[in-house]
């Protein structure tokens, strides 16, 4: 391939629709990031099958795994959440196992790979799946002292008030914060890969020492790629430690 038949570095993100469809008059056609994101779930279900399928009291390496992924979320929501944060495991869970592969298999090279988690319409959704039960939590524990988060303690009324804006607006901010560290930073992640890949091609074709030219730009994809790895896995803790401190506050109004 030639350096000028490279596609850009912005172009790895478009939808592409494989099948056309719709219903009422909406467009919900099957696109590449539909066919990632159910490569994603079945993905994640072999996973959890082949984990699950034979429990033992000396797990193996799949079991192992599983349990490890488990213990790790059930953790982290009795650190933020305490005891009754257990009820929200298989949400948790579910949110950072996908958000996790979601990110993983963006990296896959060769295959046409596509990240959803690289669009914010996918990214904001996961974010108000978030929002919508911390909502109903609150309200169904609490009922209308929910909004009792929102006032600091002991505070007049005219300073009370202000705070109470400030805070109901930070709090309807939550989703889009979410969304957006998740979204911008796989977005920019596979950015650098597609820009310095690029270089790698362009230096590399120059009719004088080509791989002289092409290996320094290698050599820092190679190690591009392998933040990015790290990147995917935190980003995907980030979104389950953010889920669990917000579930904190409509379930313990701190």
């Amino acid at each position: 391939m030639k350096a000028t038949d490279m596609a850009g570095p912005m172009e790895q993100f478009a939808l592409k629709t494989l099948q056309p469809l719709a219903v009422a008059g909406y467009d919900v056609s099957f696109t590449n990031s539909s066919l990632w994101m159910a490569i994603a779930t079945v993905a994640i279900a072999i996973f959890l099958y082949v984990g699950t399928a034979r429990p033992q009291l000396v797990p193996g390496r799949w079991q192992a795994a599983v349990e490890y992924l488990y213990d790790f979320v059930r953790s982290m929501l009795d650190e933020n959440v305490g005891p009754e944060g257990r009820r929200y495991v298989p949400l948790i869970f579910s949110l950072f196992i996908f958000v996790l592969v979601c990110n993983l298999l963006g990296l896959i090279p060769w295959v046409g790979a596509f990240t959803p988690t690289s669009h914010i319409a996918v990214t904001l959704g996961l974010a108000l799946i978030v929002f919508v039960t911390v909502c109903i939590v609150g309200f169904a524990r609490h009922g209308l002292h929910f909004f009792s988060l929102f006032w600091p303690h002991g505070a007049g009324i005219g300073l009370g008030s202000f705070v109470f804006v400030i805070e109901i607006l930070s709090f309807l901010s939550r989703p889009f914060t979410l969304a957006i560290r998740l979204f911008a930073n796989m977005t920019a992640g596979h950015v650098l890969l597609k820009v310095f890949g690029t270089f790698v091609v362009t230096l590399g074709s120059f009719g004088a020492l080509p791989y002289v030219f092409g290996i320094l730009p290698l050599g820092v994809n190679i190690a591009l790629s392998a933040l990015e790895v790290l990147i995917a896995v935190v980003q995907a803790y980030v979104f389950a430690l953010l889920a669990s401190l917000y579930l904190n506050d409509a379930v313990n109004l701190h």
